[in-house]
């Protein structure tokens, strides 16, 4: 990813969009990484992809992924156990 600072981006705005056209750019502010700038389209298109991790209550897990976290959780219970002596 190309890297502009805050000041680049004030005095050379069209480097800097025009960068932006091609993939996003990194804008850094004190030389850390503060901002992304990239085209709407890209960003409509990361947004509509959305967030494919999910948060489930109590219960409302799928069988198929509690088959799959609960041997592995009584592991790890177990190996604490035997790390308490």
């Amino acid at each position: 990813m190309q890297k502009f600072s805050t000041v680049d981006l004030l005095r050379d705005i069209k480097t800097v969009t025009m960068a932006a056209d091609r993939q996003p750019v990194a804008i850094t502010q004190h030389r850390r990484p503060r901002y992304v700038l990239m085209t709407y389209d890209e960003f409509e298109a990361m947004k509509s992809r959305g967030d494919p991790r999910h948060v489930y209550g109590p219960n409302e897990a799928p069988k198929e992924l509690v088959d799959l976290i609960v041997p592995e959780l009584d592991r790890l219970i177990d190996d604490g156990r035997d790390a308490d002596g």
